[in-house]
């Protein structure tokens, strides 16, 4: 079955670039209207003008997530331009600095729980109690899978998304009875903008996935949307791994 999204609104964070922006084209092809947020305004228009030039709808809303306050500033927005409901959460926006853990300073620690916890949890506090108040939503947030097992260099990122693993089940507890449900998928290595800088490193973490090669954007979007639509009714609190295969071995 092919899902569709007519008459739903989206809201996907860092839908100007990677999996955001693959997801928001796939959502809006297939009838959503979607509010991307991001920082690059540029991009997050290049990704608009995109869609509604193959008939789809879609807004952009220039945003530095960081705390509650642009969270749920966000979430309020994207009523607005969604016709006064959001149906569709996508916590997609991350950061993810490697290296090891004695050279990270405080500033770092805050910004990438900041940006890869914080901003989630009030973006759901924001959006979720309308969703559950009309019986249908869902919320799909993006992971990783260095949240599933250690990884040298990534404690700092990898933890961040560990935390939003468990807030993925906590959330399905809380909001599932009232018909709003809540996934995850866990990408491997995925060669878009922002992994780019790790250059070959990103082929060598893919060679050791039973597929051997690093994942694309539209690969991890497909899964999103999956869990997104209809088609995933009966998955509350899944985390969905996107990772060729690394789960496996």
């Amino acid at each position: 079955m092919t899902a569709t999204f007519h008459g739903s609104t989206a809201l996907v964070t860092g839908g100007n670039s990677g999996i955001g922006r693959a997801t928001a084209v796939d959502l809006a092809a297939r009838g959503a209207q979607v509010i991307i947020a991001g920082r690059d305004a540029a991009r997050g228009e290049e990704v608009v003008d995109k869609i509604q030039a193959n008939g789809g709808k879609a807004d952009f809303v220039a945003t530095s997530l960081g705390d509650e306050a642009s969270a749920r500033d966000l979430a309020r927005q994207a009523v607005g331009l969604g016709g006064g409901h959001v149906d569709i959460l996508v916590n997609n926006a991350g950061i993810f600095p490697f290296g090891p853990t004695a050279a990270a300073t405080e500033a770092d620690f805050d910004s990438v729980y900041a940006v890869n916890v914080k901003v989630p949890f009030f973006l759901v506090a924001e959006l979720a109690p309308a969703m559950a108040a009309h019986g249908r939503g869902a919320i799909v947030n993006v992971t990783t899978m260095v949240a599933q097992f250690g990884q040298e260099g990534m404690a700092l990122y990898g933890s961040s998304k560990a935390a939003l693993v468990l807030l993925t089940k906590a959330w399905a507890a809380e909001y599932g009875p009232s018909g709003v449900r809540v996934n995850a998928v866990s990408p491997g290595p995925t060669r878009t903008e922002g992994t780019a800088p790790m250059g070959a490193a990103l082929d060598q973490l893919a060679a050791t996935t039973p597929h051997g090669r690093p994942g694309t954007p539209e690969d991890i979007a497909a899964a999103i949307t999956y869990l997104a639509s209809d088609d995933a009714a009966y998955v509350h609190g899944a985390i969905l791994p996107v990772d060729g295969g690394r789960i496996a071995v």
